[in-house]
């Protein structure tokens, strides 16, 4: 079958996701026709899509969150007005992307949580049947419990993930655990998607910390941190735009610009790793057994690291405190069931995306 990927480019959890995808599908003589990836002025295309990807990349502007003036969070208000100033950019996006669903004739396209091909589906409803793919459309099944007190923003954030899932013929949501939903909310629970590379990788334990940052405002305190502890060893991974390939922040500091293939062999002799809530990584760590500090910098973030810390992969923390990463390494449990959960995706998710219903899926707003 003729599959085209449309992905949202906001940090790097669904680049790797449809990277790990293709990968599968190419295994089993499907074929990926061609990938369209969200874009947005705060996000540079990492070098290792196209390389990985090889094969036709359209990129498209797509809505995206504006960081706080430190860098850190998402300004919720900022974003919106953002937004809102380039709709007119936004429903070109839509109409690229109707007319290259149309030029492609793939027999299935795949969304990785884009918000504009939900939208182009609400508008349009192409004849191609739509599957969605991602971890966020967990949290709109009744397995999931919301603890936190930001109701609203749980709310909203439930309310995109439907809007990037309009006319959907089948949803599919990536899950840290294998779950049964017994179809009654119209989802799907499949294994994370993580790179063939990772699966085949032995995990041993070095003697540095290994993290990553979505948003480059919490570079102060991490390097404050890396100058009061000088006997631990940093690398920690960024999206800045226009860093070099390697910077050396502090003395035991390095920052690295991503990169998958350095990312992958730091992460297997990392004795610990860092991050700020993103699904992928966390799941990449926990393949690897490492025992991990999760930061959420964003509501979604937040229901990311609650799904995270009931499987076991590490602590949470309100900012990247490291030394209570080091408390918590002794303490943490071997996640072997993880890793066999994981090495199912292939059976599992092949047999969903073989067994389609053109109907589409109802998912009330």
């Amino acid at each position: 079958m003729r599959y085209l990927f449309i992905v949202q480019g906001e940090g790097r959890g669904h680049l790797t996701q449809a990277i790990s995808l293709k990968q599968m599908l190419e295994h089993n003589g499907h074929e990926v026709v061609a990938v369209m990836v969200g874009k947005s002025k705060k996000r540079v295309l990492p070098d290792f899509f196209p390389e990985k990807m090889n094969t036709e990349i359209i990129q498209f502007q797509s809505p995206n969150f504006m960081p706080m003036p430190k860098g850190k969070k998402p300004f919720l208000l900022a974003s919106i007005l953002y937004n809102i100033l380039l709709l007119p950019v936004y429903i070109e996006s839509i109409f690229t992307i109707r007319r290259t669903i149309r030029e492609q004739q793939a027999d299935i396209v795949i969304n990785f949580y884009e918000l504009l091909c939900g939208i182009t589906y609400g508008v349009f409803n192409p004849e191609v049947p739509m599957v969605n793919m991602a971890h966020q459309y967990y949290f709109l099944t009744s397995n999931f419990e919301y603890t936190g007190n930001k109701w609203f923003k749980f709310y909203l954030l439930n309310l995109y993930s439907r809007f990037t899932a309009f006319n959907s013929s089948k949803i599919l949501a990536l899950s840290f655990r294998r779950e049964d939903t017994g179809n009654k909310d119209g989802i799907g629970i499949v294994p994370p998607l993580l790179r063939r590379e990772l699966l085949h990788q032995k995990s041993r334990k070095g003697n540095y910390m290994l993290g990553y940052l979505l948003n480059d405002g919490y570079m102060k305190d991490l390097k404050k941190w890396s100058e009061s502890n000088t006997s631990e060893e940093l690398h920690f991974f960024w999206d800045r735009k226009n860093a070099d390939a390697t910077t050396n922040a502090s003395h035991n500091l390095t920052m690295h610009r991503l990169n998958d293939q350095l990312f992958l062999k730091l992460m297997t002799g990392a004795k610990a790793y860092a991050t700020t809530g993103g699904f992928e990584s966390v799941c990449e760590a926990m393949y690897l057994n490492k025992p991990v500090l999760m930061v959420p910098t964003h509501i979604e973030q937040e229901c990311n690291v609650m799904d995270a810390l009931r499987s076991g992969a590490g602590v949470a923390a309100d900012s990247f405190d490291l030394d209570k990463l080091l408390e918590y390494i002794p303490h943490h449990a071997n996640t072997n069931y993880f890793k066999h959960w994981v090495q199912s995706a292939e059976s599992v998710i092949l047999f969903e995306l073989t067994a389609i219903n053109t109907d589409t899926v109802f998912i009330s707003i």
